[in-house]
């Protein structure tokens, strides 16, 4: 599991749109990476508005915010156009960054065990430091901590 003054594992995944988006690129700004579950769900929705939402606060803070998946690019599409989302969402199908993030876990519903994303939120400072590790996050009112805690980075 990443801790707060690590250094964020990079990586460059496929986007949704098309392109690319890679963590070292973004320095020296701030990054918000949100992880979670799967496009379309409920909670992951919910989770999308609510940071799309506030994109425009995110970038007045110097902070760009993306949300990290195992869906396809073609699936992000999807979910963009179906929701009217802005914020970057990243293609993580192979699980690498998912399991350098420490994210990738055995969970547990109706008695059934499986393994999947925990919803995990992280801010990345402008030197590529973990400045703030979000775990098990419970999605209401969490784009507005997330957002608070980048704008006192």
């Amino acid at each position: 599991m990443i801790s707060v003054a690590d250094v964020a594992p990079d990586f460059t995944l496929p986007r949704d749109g098309g392109g690319t988006v890679t963590l070292s690129a973004l320095r020296p700004g701030k990054v918000v990476l949100y992880f979670y579950p799967k496009d379309d769900t409920p909670g992951c929705t919910l989770e999308a508005q609510d940071f799309n939402a506030r994109l425009a606060d995110f970038t007045a803070a110097g902070t760009i915010v993306i949300g990290i998946s195992k869906d396809s690019v073609k699936s992000h599409d999807k979910f963009c156009k179906k929701h009217g989302l802005s914020v970057v969402l990243a293609s993580d199908e192979t699980g690498t960054t998912s399991e350098d993030y420490g994210v990738w876990l055995e969970k547990s519903m109706y008695g059934k065990t499986y393994m999947g994303i925990e919803r995990t939120t992280l801010l990345v400072d402008g030197a590529g430091k973990v400045a703030r590790v979000w775990n098990k996050v419970s999605v209401k009112g969490h784009a507005d901590e997330v957002l608070a805690a980048a704008q006192a980075l």
